[in-house]
Parts: C-alpha cells; structure tokens; sequence
C-alpha cells in the first residue's frame, strides 16, 4: 500500500496533538478509525511511529525522524492540490498564444492587462507570427489557441470563433493617391506596390482582389514584415496594403491611410485551437475575451 495525504495528515495530526482524541476531532474522524488508519500506515512503513498508553501517544525515535520529512510532504502535496484546484477553476495557469503580429501590437496588450485583472496569477506565452506558423504552433501543440488569418481549411483544426480584418492602403502624404477619399482597384494596380511576402495571410487577400484585373500588378518589393513595408513606402518605394487595425500603418506621421473601394480586400481571421484537444479553463476563459475583440463581418 502506498503513502497518501490522508495517512501523511495524520501521522502529524497525531504527533502535534500527543492524543489520539484530538487529532480525532481535528481531522474529523472517530478515535478508533484513526488508530486503523495509524496502523495501517506503521504496516506500510515497516516500524513503529508511536508509543502509545492510556492517556497521551509519543514519537518513536524513527517517528521523530521522519516527521520533518511527513510535515515537508504534506506542505508540498497540499501546495500541488491547491494549486490543481486553481487550475481546474480557471484561477491561475500559462496561456499559450499564437496570434498575428497585428492582434499582438493592437488589442492583445489590453486584453492581457484585463485577464491579469481578473485572474493575478495567470502567465502568458505568446508567439506573435504569420498566419501558417500560428496554425502549425497549435497543430504541433506549441500553443494551446490561435488568432490566425485567411481561411482555415487544416482538418486538424477547430475553429472557435470568426471575424475580419479589412485591409487598407498606406501611402505618402505627398502620394497622388492621398488627395483621393477612396482608392479604386485601378488606382492600385496604375501604382507601384510595397506588398508583404507570399505566403502571408494578407498577401492571399491581396493576390486574390488583384487577380481581378486584367492588368499585371507593379510590385516593388515585398518584405515579410509590416513595419518594413511602412519603411518601404516611407522611402518611396510605392504604396502598401496592410490591415486597418496593425498600428504599423499609423507609425509613420509623413503617411496616410486611405479605405480600398473593394469587397475583396477583407482579411478572414479565426481563433482556433487543435480538434479534439480541451483548452485549460484559464485559456478558455482568455478566448471569451479575444472573441468581444475580434471584428465579426
């Protein structure tokens, strides 16, 4: 038979209380139940823990050795319980996010403050990334949630919640374009074009609405990051089309940001997590509050 908390609990119910009657009634047992469990532990143990008489029981010399060591088990088995239980309440626990630069440098900041509001001892890791390597993160279990972009078709991968992000045109004040209140899918396509690197969610996005046009878009270059895109046009490299809510298209004072007249340029994005697997309850309680921050169509 193996130790347990409870056989750990009274071993030093009875050593601190010297009576069998009130280490008892502190652990809310009967008198007798408590000397069947004592026993059972001496059994286990292979020595006597206790002499006993009429009135009071006293430490063995082996008692009186291994009581620090009971005393240390039973504060570390309480803390692990404790602690499980927080977790299974949702109370404390490692958030592991994967999410998209523009939700981790917009929303996420806020929403972190406000979990740490409501649950002190939450922890977070969080990998901001490209849409495919959110979806491998939680496919590979790196992350236990994503906020990913572009349409979710990994069968591995259930979506909780959907929304959008609508893509805008960034370019130099003194751009053309600037003094235009809407631009036009021609507008784009006339102008030489600061994109992000295929394979990035929004680059599909805008793959996809120029493929509309007859005429061969102008690319400049194209970076895999936003800021190096606002860079880009900064220089005057062309235009760029970022989301609306990355702050990267607000960092510049000499840019601009203009609305794209186009139902295309709309970036699908989703909070999933990998089929079949149970979120811990304090990510659970996290994607409530990524779901009120994400733009539903």
């Amino acid at each position: 038979m193996d130790l347990n908390l409870r056989d750990i609990r009274a071993l030093v119910a009875v050593a601190e209380a010297g009576n069998f009657t009130r280490a008892a009634e502190r652990l809310h047992l009967s008198q007798p139940a408590l000397t069947v469990q004592i026993r059972r532990l001496e059994e286990t143990i292979g020595t006597r823990l206790f002499d006993r008489n009429s009135r009071n029981v006293a430490l063995t010399p082996a008692g009186r050795e291994l009581l620090p060591l009971m005393r240390k088990s039973l504060h570390d088995m309480e803390n692990v319980l404790r602690d499980a239980r927080a977790l299974g309440d949702g109370e404390r626990g490692t958030i592991r996010l994967a999410c998209l630069p523009t939700f981790a440098a917009s929303v996420l900041p806020e929403l972190v403050i406000g979990m740490k509001r409501e649950v002190p001892r939450v922890a977070f890791e969080i990998r901001d990334v490209v849409a495919s390597t959110v979806n491998a993160l939680v496919r590979n279990e790196d992350a236990d949630v994503g906020l990913t972009g572009g349409e979710v078709s990994d069968p591995m991968l259930e979506v909780l919640h959907t929304g959008v992000d609508r893509l805008v045109a960034v370019c130099p004040r003194a751009h053309p374009l600037a003094k235009k209140r809407r631009i036009t899918l021609d507008d784009l396509v006339r102008s030489p074009l600061v994109l992000t690197a295929p394979g990035t969610s929004v680059r599909a996005v805008v793959d996809a609405a120029l493929s509309e046009t007859r005429e061969a878009p102008d690319i400049s270059c194209e970076p895999t990051y936003m800021m190096t895109a606002v860079a880009m046009v900064r220089a005057g490299l062309g235009i760029t089309i970022l989301p609306e809510t990355a702050r990267e298209v607000r960092a510049e004072p000499g840019l601009i940001v203009k609305p794209i007249d186009h139902p295309a340029f709309v970036r699908p994005i989703a909070i999933v997590k990998k089929r079949g697997r149970t979120l811990p309850v304090v990510t659970d309680r996290f994607v409530k509050l990524m779901q009120h921050a994400v733009v539903t169509a």
